[in-house]
Parts: structure tokens; C-alpha cells; sequence
């Protein structure tokens, strides 16, 4: 044991760590911590000129930032800038604005801390992003590419949009480990589906599949529920009944909308995570269990961290490996395939011989903002299957509000033209700000559109941020 932690200490002594902020006592703190704890602090930054120098200087392995720093630019314009030079970060604020950590979130960062914290949260932090920094440097340095990957590959996943193929890499490589995978969207993205991609690509899919819906678990049964009852635990407790997470023993268990757990039950879940143990209600022993754990959810966990509604060292044990689905809105390359694939479905299922959507109805599909998603999609195929009168569905009665206002006859040298525009608006609107994006007198601001959507439109057009 002596030699592993040993071990551990001389390979964090390999890393530098830069603290990039402008609050003197959070930063020394932090250099206390991080050097009794084995890594070596390159230096403090209190603004991102000072940062930039000292990362060209000393060549960190991480940086630790803070949102708000001295000077015009933001730790989130500093991220992007990390993010071209292939550095990794992880975020420390006390700033948790919804605007804030949706531009945070955009960055894709390792970790993000809210102050203040204890030594052992940043610790665990720290540990979680190490680990899957190297999972994905691993990966990338095999020369596996996403575009190489097919969603034919993947039972029961449609579609070969670039945001899709990006979501099938996540999947083949983390699937093969026992590492806990957090799923990310928006109601109707097909969460449960990953899931089941994840364990049937897993070493543990001859073992079983145990969904709990978080959500509609009633509170005063969530324990016994998840970890099992002895008879006579509580009145009707009958007969001895295992939970969830025996019942997924050498197998995978999916919790669904982890984020409806309220905070009791948190607390009972992150102790089995640590310990691999569960202890039934009414039991004298615990009992050990050899589980691989996905999570799903809707919410945004770090402003649910942020309000105090979850815990964040259970948020840290579930995002070890974060996988985002795209909403559909973001993928539209693969409606036409999906509704396809829905139309087969249905139409064999209700024995009629519905074939083909009319391309006036495929276009009012493509033209639509997809506020449900592909369960929407699904939903609306299949009733629109029962519906049809003869082989073609000629419409779809969809709702006004969802559909995008912009000709569908627009010309194709239009759009060119009307991208070179935006384009070199917002080039513009840098060059005004000094390359500044988020916060108080930054291009986001000018612009009147929020930070995250122009960091979008900033990787769609191909503009860097070098306006400074």
C-alpha cells in the first residue's frame, strides 16, 4: 500500500498545475493544498495576460480558473484559448449564474468547483479529471477518429450527423471499462437508448439492465427500493425483497433523471458509489455488490450543485465520463432517416402499407425546431401513420411556433452570402471588444445574443479568437 501511494505522489509531482486567480487568499489556499497534496504550482495568474506568459513559460499540465479575473477578458475567454492549445482546465468560481455556467459548460471543461470548498472536494475533482483527461488522450493518441465510426454499428441508434458520430466515439470508448457514465439532454434525446448501447458493448452484457426512474420513485421508498428490505422492516414489509442495485448484480444499472433525487437519498446513493455495498432497511450487514452505474438527466447538475439541490461530491462520482446527446434541432441531417425508420416501424406494426412521405411533408420536418425531440418525432410519425388515408403521408399538422420562419426556397448563394456576412459581423464586433466574448463589454453583449450561442457561431464559421 506504501508503494502505490507513493507511486500516486511521484506521478502528480509530473504534473504543474497553474492557478489562474485574482483573489491573493483563495489563490494561496489553493497552492497550499495543491503542494501538500503532491503537484507542483507553476505560478498564480490574476488575469489572462498574466496567464498566457506564464503558460508559455512554464507549460502547465492543468489550469485551475476563475471566471471573473482582473482586465477585460474572462477565465471562460482564456478557456477557449486552452482549448486550441490542447491544454487541459478545470473551472473554481463562486459565480453560478445560469448565463455563466452555460458559457462555462460550452467550454467542456474537466471540473467545475464552486467556492468555497473543502480540500478534499477539490482533491476528488482533480483525481476524476486526471482520469478521464487520460482516457480520452489514450484514445486519441490510438488514432481513432469519430467520423470512422458508423451508427450501424450500434443497435437502435439512427443517424450520421457529425454531433451523432461524436456521441458513438464517447460510447465504444468508454463502454469496454467499468467507469460510471453520466448522459446528458434534453427530454426525448434517446438517453435510455445510450444506455443500453453502453452495456450491451460492455464486458458485463450477459448480466442484466435495471432502469430506476429517480423521478417516480415516491420519497418514502426510495431506500428500500433502490437497496432492498428484510421482512419486517416497515409495516407491509412482508417478505424479504432485494433492491435495484442487487438485482443488477454483474450487471448494469441505469438510474434515470438522477437529478430528481432529493438530498436524503443522495447521501445513501453515494455511499453505495464509494463502497460497492449496500445495506437493506431493517438489516444488520451489508452486502456487496459488483455494479456498473449510468446516470441520466435533464437538469443542468452544476447550476443544481450551485443551488444547493445536489451534492457535489455525488456529482463528481457520476461525471467521471460525461456523454451529451445532441438535441434533434442540432442534428437535422438525420430527420429524414429517422423518420424513415419510424414510418417502417409503425406501418408494419399497424399491418398498413403507408411508404412514403410526401417531400412537402419531409420538409415541414426538417423546417421544424423540435421542442421533444426524437420522441416527438416518433409520436407524431406513428399517429400519422394511423391517420393516412392511402401509402403517403401528404402533412403533418405541426405546430406554428415551432416551425422556423426563413423560405424554404432560399437560395443556396443567399446563404453563402448571408453566412460571409455574419461572419464578418462578428469578426467585428471581436476586433471591437479586444477579442473579449462573455461577460460586461464583451461581443456577446454588444451583439445581444448570449455567449454561448455566439461561441456556436463562432466554430461554425471557423473564427478563432485572436482579436485581442
Amino acid at each position: 500500500m506504501l508503494h502505490i501511494i507513493r507511486k500516486i505522489d511521484l506521478d502528480k509531482m509530473k504534473e504543474k498545475i497553474l492557478i489562474v486567480e485574482d483573489e491573493f487568499i483563495v489563490a494561496n489556499d489553493l497552492k497550499i493544498m495543491l503542494t501538500k497534496a503532491g503537484f507542483a504550482v507553476t505560478g498564480i495568474a490574476s488575469s489572462v495576460v498574466q496567464a498566457r506568459k506564464l503558460i508559455a513559460d512554464k507549460r502547465p499540465d492543468w489550469i485551475l480558473l476563475d471566471i471573473m479575473l482582473k482586465g477585460d477578458l474572462t477565465g471562460i475567454d482564456l478557456a477557449w484559448e486552452l482549448i486550441g492549445q490542447k491544454l487541459p482546465f478545470l473551472y473554481i468560481s463562486a459565480n453560478t449564474n445560469h448565463t455563466t455556467l452555460e458559457a462555462v459548460k460550452a467550454t467542456q471543461p474537466y471540473g467545475f468547483m464552486v467556492k468555497p470548498f473543502r480540500e478534499r472536494d477539490l482533491l476528488v475533482m482533480l483525481d476524476i479529471a486526471r482520469y478521464r483527461y487520460g482516457i480520452e488522450k489514450g484514445i486519441s493518441e490510438s488514432g481513432h477518429n469519430p467520423a470512422a465510426f458508423s451508427s450501424k454499428s450500434i443497435g437502435g441508434i439512427i443517424g450520421q450527423s457529425p454531433n451523432l458520430l461524436s456521441v458513438l466515439h464517447k460510447i465504444k470508448v468508454v463502454a469496454p471499462t467499468d467507469t460510471s457514465v453520466l448522459i446528458l439532454g434534453e427530454s426525448g434525446t434517446g438517453k435510455e437508448r445510450i444506455a443500453h448501447s453502453i452495456h450491451e458493448l460492455s464486458s458485463q452484457s450477459a448480466g442484466p439492465f435495471v432502469i430506476v426512474n429517480c423521478a417516480a420513485l415516491p420519497e418514502s421508498l426510495i431506500e428500500s427500493e433502490l437497496f432492498g428490505h428484510e421482512r419486517g422492516a416497515f409495516t407491509g414489509a412482508n417478505n424479504m425483497r432485494p433492491g435495484k442495485f442487487e438485482q443488477a448484480s454483474n450487471g448494469t444499472i441505469f438510474l434515470d433523471e438522477i437529478g430528481e433525487l432529493p438530498l436524503d437519498a443522495q447521501v445513501k446513493l453515494l455511499r453505495v458509489l464509494q463502497e460497492k455495498e449496500v445495506e437493506r432497511l431493517g438489516g444488520s450487514g451489508t452486502i456487496k455488490v459488483n455494479v456498473r452505474v449510468i446516470a441520466a438527466t435533464n437538469r443542468n447538475l452544476e447550476k443544481e450543485v450551485a443551488e444547493g439541490r445536489f451534492r457535489l461530491d455525488l456529482y463528481y462520482r457520476l461525471n467521471v465520463f460525461p456523454i451529451e446527446l445532441p438535441p434533434l434541432r442540432d442534428r437535422k441531417e438525420d430527420i429524414e432517416s429517422l423518420a424513415q425508420y419510424f414510418l417502417k416501424k409503425y406501418s408494419t406494426k399497424a399491418r398498413k402499407s403507408v411508404t412514403v412521405i410526401s417531400p412537402a411533408a419531409m420538409q415541414q420536418l426538417m423546417q421544424y425546431h423540435w421542442p421533444g425531440n426524437i420522441r416527438e418525432l416518433e409520436h407524431l410519425i406513428e399517429r400519422n401513420v394511423l391517420l393516412a388515408p392511402q401509402d403517403t403521408i401528404e402533412a403533418f399538422d405541426l405546430p406554428a411556433a415551432g416551425v422556423a420562419t426563413a423560405p424554404a426556397t432560399a437560395r443556396t448563394d443567399a446563404l453563402l452570402s448571408m453566412e460571409d456576412m455574419e461572419r464578418e459581423h462578428i469578426i467585428a464586433a471581436l476586433k471591437q471588444c479586444n477579442g473579449k466574448v462573455f461577460g460586461a463589454g464583451g461581443a456577446a453583449e454588444v451583439l445581444k445574443i448570449a455567449a454561448t450561442t455566439l461561441y456556436s457561431k463562432m466554430k461554425k464559421l471557423g473564427i478563432r479568437q485572436e482579436y485581442h
